[in-house]
């Protein structure tokens, strides 16, 4: 099954892309060179032309060109079938001129990996092949059928038999290189940008989340005093209404409904504060909050610290922004782990004096291996195999958007990514034994991101400040 989101995106992007006028430029460079090469052949080299006919053919896409620009807007853009047919035009009147010209005698011929060249961009795979197929007959045409070259003395100008079928050859291995070689560039290409694109959205609506946490906090922080003044005054006339049921549950109603409110905003404000306090946070923390959407999901998570699952001294933990790269990235590699774990995921956080380190494992099938070198591209596509890797997890074949998300913004935080499988021989988490000893029921995938220390962790000393407003436009 392929990914559905790369289908969307790749029709969306490629349906509309080609610009009419840009093609219409182009059509007027090979005019103009079309011009100057028929008048300089047959003015400067003296060869007998069929110029009528060539004026013709020339003719043609000059009419063509101004039919274009005066008819459709400046800022048309074509569809795949009005850029096929447009592209068929100019591969037919260059096939003409070389019918009138020498066929493949002409040297001019090279112009014919043009068209193809440009389907192969900014066309999808039918359109290339069928541009391209009709290229292929057209000089295998070409080779046998044409008008000779002849100087005005009667002479013909004709190139050896062999160096003919060379020419010929040279153009169908032209046309497939060039054709392939294109469109592969361009593809991936595309698919990069997409995948970039949507790597932008993920970041941006992290800010937002992370935004709109810190609004809601401002505001359960600034009305935490009144808050606190509506409860006491109710508190106060409860006890001086007990004379008054009916009043007394009012007031006991106030003030309940205060302390409903009061927790409400600070549960809101979980997200995020623009308080300097939380700003920076210990480095476990940070990755246990940035995994806290997936613990409800069915499978366990165990949250190791240097190979241990318990809590390290608070001030033998390096800290760590909250930055929305370092949660997202980090919550893409849980997500992944718990949808393909069998029952256990381990998320174990490691530091050294020159390192950080952020492993998370789970105890699965494992990474396929035969996609185990392009673990982080993206939209990576599986190949069909025997072996029913993914047969456990259909509806994610094809995939690898998340993963490509997910290293992208972690190494924008500096981070070296490392994917590979528990069951692959010589691989090391790290030089401490107890390491691998408390990941070793992790039989599936691992992924290892690795910091430098110094580029990751900040100055616990350097939180302590005065609070500064948020200024966010929500």
């Amino acid at each position: 099954m392929s990914d559905p989101t790369q289908t969307i995106f790749y029709n969306s992007a490629r349906s509309e892309w080609v610009r009419l006028r840009t093609l219409i430029y182009l059509r007027w460079l090979a005019i103009f060179g079309q011009a100057v090469a028929v008048a300089v052949a047959h003015y400067v080299l003296e060869l007998d032309l069929q110029v009528g006919l060539s004026v013709v053919a020339i003719g043609a896409s000059v009419i063509f060109n101004l039919a274009a620009t005066f008819t459709l807007p400046e800022t048309k853009r074509l569809s795949q079938g009005e850029t096929t047919l447009t592209l068929l035009f100019d591969l037919g009147q260059l096939v003409f001129l070389l019918y009138l010209n020498g066929g493949l005698n002409n040297p001019f011929a090279l112009l014919i990996l043009a068209p193809v060249t440009i389907s192969a961009t900014a066309l999808r795979v039918n359109a290339t092949l069928l541009v391209s197929g009709i290229a292929l007959l057209a000089i295998s045409a070409l080779a046998f059928f044409y008008v000779p070259l002849r100087m005005v003395t009667g002479e013909t100008v004709a190139l050896p038999q062999l160096y003919v079928a060379g020419y010929w050859a040279a153009l169908v291995i032209g046309i497939l290189f060039l054709g392939g070689y294109a469109r592969r560039v361009t593809s991936e290409t595309f698919s990069m940008s997409q995948a970039l694109a949507a790597t932008q959205m993920a970041l941006a609506r992290e800010h937002e989340l992370t935004l709109l946490g810190g609004v809601v906090a401002a505001a359960a922080h600034e009305m935490g005093t009144p808050l606190a003044t509506i409860k006491l005054v109710a508190s106060e006339l409860a006890e001086e209404l007990h004379d008054s049921p009916e009043l007394r549950e009012d007031a006991e109603l106030i003030s309940s409904q205060a302390e409903r409110l009061r927790d409400i905003l600070r549960d809101m404000g979980r997200a995020g504060k623009d308080d300097l306090l939380l700003k920076k946070a210990p480095l476990t923390s940070i990755v246990q909050e940035a995994a806290e959407p997936h613990e409800n999901r069915g499978k366990m998570i165990h949250f190791l610290a240097n190979g241990s699952p318990d809590t390290p001294k608070l001030e033998d933990i390096p800290y760590a922004l909250r930055n929305p790269e370092f949660i997202h990235g980090v919550r893409n590699l849980v997500q992944n782990a718990v949808d393909f774990a069998k029952s256990t995921v381990w998320v174990q956080t490691v530091w050294t004096e020159t390192s950080i380190r952020v492993m998370v494992g789970d105890d699965g099938r494992g990474y396929p291996p035969d996609l185990l070198g392009r673990i982080g591209d993206p939209f990576l596509s599986k190949r069909k195999s025997s072996d029913s890797h993914s047969s456990s997890r259909p509806e994610y074949e094809g995939m690898g958007l998340g993963l490509f998300i997910a290293k992208t913004m972690l190494e924008r935080t500096g981070a070296e990514l490392t994917f590979t499988n528990a069951a692959l021989d010589g691989y090391t988490m790290g030089s401490a034994a107890g390491m691998m000893k408390a990941m070793q029921g992790a039989t599936g995938a691992i992924v290892n991101v690795r910091w430098n220390r110094d580029d990751l962790e900040v100055d616990r000393a350097a939180i302590v400040g005065p609070n500064r407003p948020i200024a966010a436009d929500i």
